[in-house]
């Protein structure tokens, strides 16, 4: 079993590629060094397919090398059609400018991100028209040409190494319907038309691969404790989850509101995702969580992802000018500037720390827990070599786990106690390896500094 910790890196500027600004191979072996080995990578619909069915194929052949770079260094990737309110006309990014249909209503109040969601009109109109899959230049339907540019991506992307999966849409909003889900129970009326977009997504994919796992979202208010009801059907899905404090998402970071609500809201979000664990078994990935320099929140978030046995990505790599965040420039950055060198008082330290833990890499069976007492630096992972999910069987003695033991975390070294196998890494090696012993029903390693 393979688990991610990670982070994003999406540019929503022109040309929407993250070279542009920089990033490239120190980062990734910036990020090897974290014991991070997943980077959720954006891709602009809009710098895909600039004009209706003509698909850009000089700028997905830079998100490749990106890719490339990525996978070069071990890093997973997972390619994410990102948008934040729809299209640049309502100070978002997104969908290509033929794609708006907003019924030629002012884009008014400018209120930047989020809350032009709340206040567009336009914006709630472009969105209802997307998920009607109203028709679009030439009468074909706007989610047929999303679907359509899923599968030319798929397919040029089909033989590149490091792919781990697709990001169907970044934090789908619900257009007019969005009160209806504006509460803990969700809203199925929307979630019918999102879950009938996925599938065409998921199908338009499937006609050019039918292996890399497919990721997709609830809408967006998930991210803030509503229920989802989206289950579409298919091989190797995913769910792709957001977990941010309703509190501090309408401005109370930092007061006494969010410390005292937070907890509550964040509840809600992962007791949703475990029931859409239960009720679909599709593997789970907590892909944004962050975007603030609150280092309690980090630290609370990675340990609660770690209780529930969840990988996570976290937002965001870099400031980058970010035109659609509730964290600008420097609160969402672990890198100020991914053109320089990450190191010094390029990073946010405080960041790093909070984020940065051991953790299992890849598991020879099935994880039971892991958990850092960040008070004493004592790491414990335990897990039974029964295959992972609904595989028969159990992984034989020499079958090998792989743990993240981070030199920021070790600087002075560790100690590292197994049962149900030996360690057969070097002593303080960042990677602990342990190979299982013949027979073994379990393991279980217990990870202190010296």
């Amino acid at each position: 079993m393979l688990v991610l910790h990670g982070v994003n890196m999406v540019y929503k500027r022109p040309p929407y590629a993250p070279d542009a600004v920089g990033f490239g191979a120190d980062d990734a072996r910036f990020l090897v060094r974290q014991g991070f080995t997943t980077v959720r990578l954006g891709v602009i619909w809009k710098a895909v397919e600039p004009e209706p069915g003509v698909y850009d194929d000089a700028y997905l052949a830079r998100i490749r090398r990106t890719t490339e770079v990525l996978a070069a260094a071990g890093i997973h990737v997972m390619l994410d059609f990102h948008q934040d309110l729809f299209n640049e006309r309502f100070q978002g990014e997104g969908a290509p400018d033929w794609a708006v249909q907003d019924d030629g209503l002012p884009a008014q109040p400018q209120l930047g991100f989020p809350y032009n969601y709340f206040a567009q009109v336009a914006l709630m109109r472009a969105f209802d028209h997307f998920w009607a899959n109203d028709p679009g230049p030439g009468g074909v339907g706007l989610q047929d040409r999303y679907a359509a540019a899923w599968r030319h991506v798929a397919s040029y992307f089909l033989d590149t190494p490091g792919v781990m999966g697709f990001d169907l849409f970044n934090e789908p909003w619900p257009g007019t319907l969005w009160e209806l889900c504006a509460n803990p129970l969700g809203c199925p009326l929307f979630d019918a038309q999102l879950e009938a977009f996925s599938q065409r997504a998921i199908d338009a994919i499937r006609e050019v691969d039918r292996r890399t796992p497919i990721f997709y979202e609830p809408h967006v208010l998930f991210n803030n404790g509503a229920r989802t009801h989206v289950s579409p059907t298919g091989a190797d899905l995913g769910f792709s989850f957001h977990d941010y404090c309703l509190t501090a998402d309408v401005g109370l970071e930092g007061t006494p509101v969010q410390d005292l609500t937070c907890s509550a809201f964040d509840d809600l979000v992962w007791q949703n995702a475990e029931a859409q664990l239960a009720r679909t078994r599709d593997t789970p990935l907590l892909t944004e969580f962050g975007a603030t320099t609150d280092a309690t929140v980090l630290r609370d978030m990675v340990d609660r992802a770690a209780a529930h046995r969840f990988g996570w990505q976290y937002w965001a790599y870099c400031g980058c000018d970010d035109p659609t965040t509730t964290g600008p420039g420097a609160e969402q950055a672990l890198v100020l500037d991914p053109a320089k060198t990450p190191a010094g008082d390029n990073i946010d330290h405080a960041k790093l720390a909070a984020l940065v833990t051991p953790h299992p890499l890849v598991v020879a069976g099935t994880p039971a827990r892991w958990d850092f007492d960040r008070s004493t630096q004592r790491f414990v992972t335990s897990w039974t070599t029964a295959r992972a999910g609904s595989l028969p069987g159990r992984f034989g003695g020499g079958a090998i786990t792989r743990i993240a033991v981070p030199t920021l975390v070790y600087g002075d070294g560790y100690r590292a106690t197994v049962t149900g196998g030996r360690v057969v890494s070097a002593p303080d090696a960042p990677v602990l390896v342990v190979r299982q012993a013949a027979g073994a029903l379990a393991g279980r390693v217990v990870v202190t500094p010296r």
